[in-house]
Protein backbone atom coordinates (compact mmCIF):
# COMPACT_ATOMS: atom_id res chain seq x y z
CA UNK A 1 0.00 0.00 0.00
CA UNK A 2 1.33 3.46 -0.96
CA UNK A 3 1.73 5.76 2.01
CA UNK A 4 0.49 9.34 1.92
CA UNK A 5 3.97 10.88 1.56
CA UNK A 6 4.80 8.74 -1.46
CA UNK A 7 1.44 9.52 -3.03
CA UNK A 8 1.89 13.29 -2.68
CA UNK A 9 5.45 13.11 -4.00
CA UNK A 10 4.37 11.11 -7.01
CA UNK A 11 1.45 13.41 -7.71
CA UNK A 12 3.79 16.41 -7.57
CA UNK A 13 6.06 14.82 -10.15
CA UNK A 14 3.15 14.11 -12.47
CA UNK A 15 1.85 17.68 -12.21
CA UNK A 16 5.28 19.23 -12.62
CA UNK A 17 6.25 17.32 -15.74
CA UNK A 18 3.73 18.87 -18.17
CA UNK A 19 4.52 22.38 -16.86
CA UNK A 20 8.22 21.86 -17.52
CA UNK A 21 7.55 20.48 -20.98
CA UNK A 22 5.27 23.41 -21.77
CA UNK A 23 7.89 25.88 -20.60
CA UNK A 24 10.43 24.31 -22.93
CA UNK A 25 8.00 24.47 -25.85
CA UNK A 26 7.07 28.14 -25.26
CA UNK A 27 10.21 30.27 -25.36
CA UNK A 28 9.94 34.01 -24.79
CA UNK A 29 8.69 35.82 -27.88
CA UNK A 30 10.79 38.95 -28.58
CA UNK A 31 8.87 42.21 -28.37
CA UNK A 32 9.86 45.11 -30.63
CA UNK A 33 8.77 48.69 -30.00
CA UNK A 34 8.23 50.71 -33.17
CA UNK A 35 8.01 54.44 -32.44
CA UNK A 36 7.45 57.04 -35.15
CA UNK A 37 6.86 60.75 -35.17
CA UNK A 38 4.64 60.42 -38.26
CA UNK A 39 0.91 59.81 -38.54
CA UNK A 40 0.09 56.10 -38.74
CA UNK A 41 -2.37 56.70 -41.58
CA UNK A 42 0.09 58.68 -43.71
CA UNK A 43 0.79 56.89 -46.99
CA UNK A 44 4.56 57.29 -46.69
CA UNK A 45 4.53 55.95 -43.13
CA UNK A 46 2.43 52.94 -44.09
CA UNK A 47 4.89 52.19 -46.88
CA UNK A 48 7.84 52.33 -44.48
CA UNK A 49 6.17 50.16 -41.86
CA UNK A 50 5.37 47.63 -44.57
CA UNK A 51 9.02 47.68 -45.67
CA UNK A 52 10.18 47.07 -42.09
CA UNK A 53 7.73 44.19 -41.73
CA UNK A 54 8.93 42.75 -45.03
CA UNK A 55 12.50 42.89 -43.76
CA UNK A 56 11.48 40.96 -40.65
CA UNK A 57 9.70 38.31 -42.72
CA UNK A 58 12.74 37.88 -44.94
CA UNK A 59 14.71 37.06 -41.80
CA UNK A 60 12.19 34.46 -40.67
CA UNK A 61 10.11 36.52 -38.23
CA UNK A 62 6.33 36.12 -38.26
CA UNK A 63 4.40 38.71 -36.25
CA UNK A 64 2.29 37.15 -33.54
CA UNK A 65 4.21 33.89 -33.78
CA UNK A 66 7.90 34.41 -33.09
CA UNK A 67 7.94 38.20 -32.75
CA UNK A 68 5.61 40.92 -31.48
CA UNK A 69 5.76 44.48 -32.82
CA UNK A 70 4.19 47.21 -30.70
CA UNK A 71 3.57 50.31 -32.82
CA UNK A 72 3.21 53.84 -31.45
CA UNK A 73 2.80 56.99 -33.58
CA UNK A 74 3.05 60.56 -32.34
CA UNK A 75 1.02 61.93 -35.28
CA UNK A 76 3.38 64.87 -35.72
CA UNK A 77 3.37 65.86 -32.04
CA UNK A 78 7.05 65.51 -31.18
CA UNK A 79 6.38 66.35 -27.54
CA UNK A 80 4.61 62.98 -27.24
CA UNK A 81 7.67 60.94 -28.20
CA UNK A 82 9.11 60.63 -24.65
CA UNK A 83 5.71 59.61 -23.28
CA UNK A 84 5.21 56.97 -25.99
CA UNK A 85 8.77 55.73 -25.56
CA UNK A 86 8.21 55.34 -21.83
CA UNK A 87 5.07 53.35 -22.57
CA UNK A 88 7.06 50.95 -24.75
CA UNK A 89 9.75 50.66 -22.09
CA UNK A 90 7.10 49.65 -19.57
CA UNK A 91 6.07 46.88 -21.95
CA UNK A 92 9.65 45.61 -21.62
CA UNK A 93 10.42 45.66 -25.33
CA UNK A 94 13.71 44.06 -26.34
CA UNK A 95 14.51 46.63 -29.03
CA UNK A 96 13.20 50.11 -29.89
CA UNK A 97 12.99 51.14 -33.54
CA UNK A 98 12.71 54.93 -33.54
CA UNK A 99 11.91 57.18 -36.50
CA UNK A 100 12.01 60.90 -35.83
CA UNK A 101 13.48 62.87 -32.94
CA UNK A 102 15.64 60.17 -31.40
CA UNK A 103 17.24 62.83 -29.19
CA UNK A 104 13.89 63.11 -27.36
CA UNK A 105 13.90 59.39 -26.62
CA UNK A 106 17.46 58.83 -25.41
CA UNK A 107 16.69 60.08 -21.90
CA UNK A 108 13.88 57.53 -21.52
CA UNK A 109 16.24 54.57 -21.68
CA UNK A 110 20.00 54.15 -21.78
CA UNK A 111 19.89 50.37 -21.82
CA UNK A 112 17.30 49.15 -24.32
CA UNK A 113 18.91 48.97 -27.78
CA UNK A 114 17.65 51.64 -30.20
CA UNK A 115 17.67 51.13 -33.97
CA UNK A 116 17.20 54.18 -36.20
CA UNK A 117 15.93 53.41 -39.72
CA UNK A 118 17.26 56.77 -40.91
CA UNK A 119 19.12 59.78 -39.59
CA UNK A 120 20.73 62.60 -41.54
CA UNK A 121 23.80 63.08 -39.34
CA UNK A 122 23.90 60.97 -36.15
CA UNK A 123 27.55 61.81 -35.48
CA UNK A 124 27.15 65.53 -36.13
CA UNK A 125 24.27 65.91 -33.67
CA UNK A 126 26.04 63.81 -31.02
CA UNK A 127 23.81 60.75 -31.01
CA UNK A 128 26.72 58.37 -31.59
CA UNK A 129 30.50 58.47 -31.27
CA UNK A 130 31.21 57.38 -34.85
CA UNK A 131 29.62 55.53 -37.75
CA UNK A 132 32.09 52.66 -37.46
CA UNK A 133 31.62 52.18 -33.72
CA UNK A 134 28.61 54.10 -32.43
CA UNK A 135 28.98 53.06 -28.78
CA UNK A 136 26.11 53.29 -26.31
CA UNK A 137 22.74 51.76 -27.16
CA UNK A 138 22.02 53.38 -30.57
CA UNK A 139 22.77 52.05 -34.05
CA UNK A 140 21.03 51.79 -37.41
CA UNK A 141 21.21 53.62 -40.71
CA UNK A 142 21.92 57.12 -42.02
CA UNK A 143 20.07 58.60 -44.99
CA UNK A 144 22.95 61.05 -45.57
CA UNK A 145 20.67 64.04 -46.17
CA UNK A 146 23.51 66.21 -44.90
CA UNK A 147 25.78 64.97 -47.69
CA UNK A 148 23.40 65.73 -50.57
CA UNK A 149 21.94 69.28 -50.30
CA UNK A 150 24.31 70.58 -52.98
CA UNK A 151 23.09 67.86 -55.33
CA UNK A 152 19.50 69.01 -54.94
CA UNK A 153 20.47 72.58 -55.71
CA UNK A 154 22.33 71.36 -58.79
CA UNK A 155 19.27 69.42 -59.98
CA UNK A 156 17.07 72.51 -59.56
CA UNK A 157 19.58 74.49 -61.61
CA UNK A 158 19.59 71.80 -64.31
CA UNK A 159 15.80 72.02 -64.54
CA UNK A 160 15.98 75.81 -64.99
CA UNK A 161 19.51 76.81 -66.08
CA UNK A 162 18.71 80.52 -65.85
CA UNK A 163 17.81 80.25 -62.16
CA UNK A 164 19.88 82.51 -59.88
CA UNK A 165 17.77 83.01 -56.72
CA UNK A 166 16.46 80.13 -54.61
CA UNK A 167 14.45 80.25 -51.38
CA UNK A 168 15.33 77.60 -48.79
CA UNK A 169 12.62 76.61 -46.33
CA UNK A 170 13.99 75.02 -43.17
CA UNK A 171 13.02 74.41 -39.56
CA UNK A 172 15.62 75.71 -37.05
CA UNK A 173 13.97 73.59 -34.37
CA UNK A 174 15.30 70.40 -35.98
CA UNK A 175 18.95 69.51 -35.27
CA UNK A 176 19.34 67.93 -38.73
CA UNK A 177 18.33 71.09 -40.62
CA UNK A 178 21.22 73.48 -39.96
CA UNK A 179 23.98 71.21 -41.37
CA UNK A 180 21.95 70.86 -44.56
CA UNK A 181 21.52 74.63 -44.83
CA UNK A 182 25.28 75.05 -44.44
CA UNK A 183 25.81 72.50 -47.19
CA UNK A 184 23.56 74.50 -49.49
CA UNK A 185 25.36 77.73 -48.65
CA UNK A 186 28.68 76.09 -49.51
CA UNK A 187 27.40 74.78 -52.86
CA UNK A 188 25.46 77.84 -54.03
CA UNK A 189 28.31 80.16 -55.22
CA UNK A 190 29.72 77.61 -57.67
CA UNK A 191 26.25 77.24 -59.20
CA UNK A 192 25.75 81.00 -59.48
CA UNK A 193 22.85 80.92 -57.03
CA UNK A 194 21.93 83.31 -54.22
CA UNK A 195 20.01 81.72 -51.38
CA UNK A 196 17.15 83.20 -49.39
CA UNK A 197 17.04 81.45 -45.99
CA UNK A 198 13.51 81.27 -44.57
CA UNK A 199 12.71 79.67 -41.23
CA UNK A 200 9.51 77.66 -41.12
CA UNK A 201 8.70 76.06 -37.78
CA UNK A 202 5.10 75.32 -38.66
CA UNK A 203 2.06 76.29 -40.72
CA UNK A 204 1.84 79.72 -39.05
CA UNK A 205 5.15 80.73 -40.68
CA UNK A 206 4.09 79.94 -44.24
CA UNK A 207 2.35 83.23 -45.01
CA UNK A 208 5.46 85.21 -44.02
CA UNK A 209 7.71 82.87 -45.99
CA UNK A 210 5.51 83.12 -49.10
CA UNK A 211 5.52 86.91 -48.81
CA UNK A 212 9.33 86.99 -48.62
CA UNK A 213 9.62 84.68 -51.63
CA UNK A 214 7.53 87.12 -53.66
CA UNK A 215 9.29 90.23 -52.34
CA UNK A 216 12.77 88.82 -53.00
CA UNK A 217 11.68 87.44 -56.38
CA UNK A 218 13.00 83.97 -55.77
CA UNK A 219 13.01 81.79 -58.87
CA UNK A 220 12.86 78.42 -57.13
CA UNK A 221 12.18 76.82 -53.75
CA UNK A 222 14.13 74.09 -51.96
CA UNK A 223 12.76 72.31 -48.89
CA UNK A 224 14.98 70.81 -46.20
CA UNK A 225 13.22 67.66 -45.13
CA UNK A 226 11.93 66.86 -41.67
CA UNK A 227 8.51 65.69 -40.47
CA UNK A 228 7.04 69.16 -39.88
CA UNK A 229 8.01 70.29 -43.37
CA UNK A 230 6.64 67.08 -44.83
CA UNK A 231 3.17 67.91 -43.56
CA UNK A 232 3.35 71.37 -45.16
CA UNK A 233 4.34 70.16 -48.64
CA UNK A 234 0.83 70.26 -50.20
CA UNK A 235 0.39 73.93 -49.24
CA UNK A 236 3.89 74.83 -50.39
CA UNK A 237 3.38 73.00 -53.68
CA UNK A 238 0.08 74.81 -54.28
CA UNK A 239 1.73 78.18 -53.67
CA UNK A 240 4.68 77.30 -55.90
CA UNK A 241 2.50 76.26 -58.83
CA UNK A 242 0.42 79.44 -58.58
CA UNK A 243 3.64 81.46 -58.44
CA UNK A 244 5.22 79.38 -61.25
CA UNK A 245 8.18 78.40 -59.10
CA UNK A 246 10.03 75.08 -59.58
CA UNK A 247 10.59 73.20 -56.34
CA UNK A 248 12.67 70.34 -55.00
CA UNK A 249 12.53 68.33 -51.78
CA UNK A 250 14.22 65.39 -50.17
CA UNK A 251 11.98 62.33 -50.22
CA UNK A 252 9.79 60.72 -52.85
CA UNK A 253 6.65 61.72 -50.97
CA UNK A 254 7.50 65.40 -51.53
CA UNK A 255 7.20 64.95 -55.30
CA UNK A 256 4.11 62.80 -54.87
CA UNK A 257 2.56 65.66 -52.88
CA UNK A 258 3.13 68.17 -55.69
CA UNK A 259 6.73 69.42 -55.71
CA UNK A 260 8.45 69.40 -59.09
CA UNK A 261 11.26 67.10 -57.96
CA UNK A 262 12.64 65.12 -55.05
CA UNK A 263 16.07 63.61 -54.58
CA UNK A 264 17.16 61.52 -51.64
CA UNK A 265 17.65 58.12 -50.11
CA UNK A 266 15.05 55.45 -50.73
CA UNK A 267 13.39 55.30 -47.31
CA UNK A 268 11.61 51.99 -47.92
CA UNK A 269 15.01 50.40 -48.52
CA UNK A 270 16.37 51.87 -45.27
CA UNK A 271 13.39 50.65 -43.24
CA UNK A 272 13.72 47.18 -44.76
CA UNK A 273 17.42 47.08 -43.90
CA UNK A 274 16.75 48.20 -40.32
CA UNK A 275 15.15 44.80 -39.66
CA UNK A 276 18.61 43.23 -39.97
CA UNK A 277 19.79 45.32 -37.00
CA UNK A 278 16.85 44.09 -34.94
CA UNK A 279 17.74 40.52 -35.87
CA UNK A 280 21.40 40.92 -34.89
CA UNK A 281 20.52 42.51 -31.55
CA UNK A 282 18.00 39.79 -30.73
CA UNK A 283 20.74 37.27 -31.41
CA UNK A 284 23.00 38.93 -28.87
CA UNK A 285 24.90 41.67 -30.71
CA UNK A 286 25.79 44.85 -28.80
CA UNK A 287 24.26 47.86 -30.62
CA UNK A 288 27.30 49.97 -29.79
CA UNK A 289 29.46 47.56 -31.80
CA UNK A 290 27.24 47.50 -34.90
CA UNK A 291 28.50 50.00 -37.52
CA UNK A 292 25.95 52.49 -38.83
CA UNK A 293 25.33 51.75 -42.49
CA UNK A 294 24.61 54.48 -45.01
CA UNK A 295 22.06 54.80 -47.77
CA UNK A 296 23.06 53.05 -50.99
CA UNK A 297 19.88 53.50 -53.00
CA UNK A 298 18.90 56.97 -54.19
CA UNK A 299 15.79 58.18 -55.98
CA UNK A 300 15.29 61.10 -58.34
CA UNK A 301 11.56 61.63 -58.74
CA UNK A 302 10.08 64.13 -61.18
CA UNK A 303 6.45 65.20 -61.10
CA UNK A 304 5.57 65.71 -64.77
CA UNK A 305 2.10 66.95 -63.87
CA UNK A 306 3.66 69.78 -61.85
CA UNK A 307 6.07 70.54 -64.70
CA UNK A 308 3.13 70.98 -67.07
CA UNK A 309 1.34 73.22 -64.57
CA UNK A 310 4.48 75.37 -64.40
CA UNK A 311 4.79 75.45 -68.19
CA UNK A 312 8.25 73.98 -67.74
CA UNK A 313 10.03 71.64 -70.13
CA UNK A 314 12.26 69.24 -68.23
CA UNK A 315 15.59 68.71 -70.03
CA UNK A 316 15.81 65.19 -71.53
CA UNK A 317 19.13 64.63 -69.73
CA UNK A 318 17.31 65.07 -66.43
CA UNK A 319 14.36 62.89 -67.38
CA UNK A 320 16.67 60.05 -68.40
CA UNK A 321 18.20 60.01 -64.91
CA UNK A 322 14.84 59.94 -63.13
CA UNK A 323 14.00 56.80 -61.16
CA UNK A 324 10.33 57.71 -61.27
CA UNK A 325 8.27 60.13 -63.33
CA UNK A 326 4.85 60.99 -61.93
CA UNK A 327 2.42 61.63 -64.79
Amino acid sequence: MMNRRAFVTGLGAVLAAPLGAEAQQSPKVPRIGYLSEARAEAEAEQSRVAAFQQGLRQLGYVEGKNIIVEQRHAAGRVERLPELAAELVRLKVDVLVVSGRIDLVTNVTGTIPIVMPNHADPVGVGLVASLARPGGNITGLSDQHGATPGKRLQLLKEAVPSMSRVAVLWNPGRPIALPQLKGLQAAAPALGITLLSLQVRGADDLATAFGMIRTERSEGVLLIAEPTMSRLVPRIAEFAVKSRLPTIGTTRSFAEDGLLMAYGANFDDLWRRSAAYVDKILKGANPGDLPIEQANKWDLVINFKTARALGLTIPPSLLLRADQVIE
